[in-house]
C-alpha cells in the first residue's frame, strides 16, 4: 500500500457520536474521504480520474465530498481504475451498512416495542452462537417478565413512544425459549454491577436473580459473572451482542449500533474474550448471585421508618 494511505475500517464516526442522520453523513463523508485518497494515490486529478471512467467530472467530486452514495459497481470501477482492487471488499462492506449501521431508537420504536422484539426473534433463530456482554443490565434473554417490564416502561418514558409494554413483555419471553433449543449455543458475561443497579423494586430484582442462577445450570447456555473485585484487563465500556461472527449490535441513549465489519467484528469478538477470561462460571457465578441476593434480601427485611 503506497505511503499515506491507511486501511479503511469503516468505523470513522463524529465526534459527538449521537448515531443520527447526521451520523450517516459523516459515515459517508469518511468513505468519500477513502475514495478521494485511493484516487490521489494513482496520482491523478478529479478530472483525469473522470475521464478516465467515462463519469462526469461533478461525480467524482459528489462522491469525494460524500454528497452522493455510491454504488456497488461506481466502488468497483473505483478501485480498479486507481490500482487498489484489494480495498473492494472493505468498501463493499463500508457501503452496504451505512444506512443499517445508526438507527434511532424512535425510528426504530414509532411502531411501539413488541416489533423491535420480533425483529430480535428472527436474529435469534439465525444465530448458532450468541456472545452477550452486559454492564449494567441484565439481558433480555435471561429477564424474567418484572424485570423487562421495568426495562420496557423505562424506554416509554424516556423515549415517549406507544406504551405496548405488555405485549413486549410477551414477546420476550416467547424469545427466551430459544435457550432450548438443541443446536443452540449461548455466552452470557455480565458485571456483579449489573445484578446490584436499582433498576426495578427489590423484590423484582430477587425473582431476577434467581432466575439467572436458574439459567447457569443449562448445559447449553454459559453464564459469567464479573466480581466487584476483579482487575479487568480489558474496559466494560459498553455492552455489546454479538450474532456468530457476522453482526454486533450495542445500544446508546439515542440509538442502536448495528456493526458488521470484519475489522470490527474481529475487534468486539476478541474483546468478548478477554472479558469472559475474567468472568466466574458456574458454582463461582452463583456465588456471587447469591452473594448479591443476600444482600438485597438482608435490606427488604429493614423496617421503613
Amino acid at each position: 500500500m503506497p505511503p499515506g494511505i491507511t486501511p479503511y475500517d469503516g468505523t470513522t464516526l463524529p465526534d459527538n457520536n449521537t448515531a443520527d442522520a447526521t451520523n450517516v453523513h459523516a459515515a459517508r463523508t469518511a468513505l468519500g474521504r477513502r475514495l478521494r485518497d485511493l484516487r490521489q494515490s494513482s496520482g491523478s486529478s478529479g478530472r483525469e480520474f473522470a475521464e478516465s471512467l467515462g463519469w462526469a467530472p461533478s461525480k467524482v467530486s459528489k462522491l469525494e465530498n460524500g454528497k452522493q452514495t455510491p454504488s456497488d459497481d461506481d466502488l468497483r470501477a473505483w478501485v480498479l481504475a486507481s490500482g487498489h482492487a484489494s480495498e473492494l471488499d472493505a468498501l463493499l462492506a463500508s457501503l452496504h451498512t451505512l444506512e443499517l449501521q445508526f438507527a434511532e431508537w424512535r425510528h426504530l420504536m414509532r411502531a411501539g416495542l413488541r416489533p423491535q422484539q420480533e425483529q430480535l426473534y428472527e436474529w435469534d433463530q439465525r444465530t448458532r452462537l450468541l456472545r452477550v456482554f452486559e454492564a449494567t443490565v441484565v439481558p433480555g434473554l435471561l429477564q424474567t417478565g418484572e424485570y423487562a417490564r421495568a426495562r420496557f416502561e423505562e424506554s416509554v418514558r424516556r423515549l415517549k413512544i406507544v406504551n405496548d409494554a405488555d405485549e413486549a413483555v410477551a414477546a420476550r419471553l416467547r424469545r427466551q425459549e430459544i435457550l432450548y433449543r438443541p443446536g443452540k449455543q449461548f455466552h452470557f458475561v455480565l458485571t456483579e454491577a449489573a445484578l446490584r443497579f436499582r433498576l426495578c423494586s427489590i423484590d423484582a430484582m430477587l425473582g431476577q436473580l434467581d432466575r439467572l442462577a436458574a439459567v447457569s445450570h443449562l448445559r447449553n447456555v454459559r453464564v459469567g459473572i464479573i466480581a466487584t473485585e476483579t482487575e479487568y484487563t480489558v474496559s466494560p465500556w459498553h455492552g455489546f451482542w454479538m450474532y456468530d461472527d457476522r453482526r454486533v449490535v450495542l445500544e446508546t441513549f439515542s440509538a442502536e449500533l448495528d456493526l458488521r465489519q470484519p475489522q470490527e467484528i474481529e475487534l468486539y469478538s476478541e474483546t468478548f474474550e478477554q472479558l469472559a477470561g475474567v468472568a466466574s462460571y458456574g458454582r463461582g457465578a452463583r456465588q456471587i448471585i447469591g452473594r448479591v441476593m443476600n444482600d438485597l434480601a438482608a435490606e427488604s427485611d429493614v423496617p421503613s421508618d
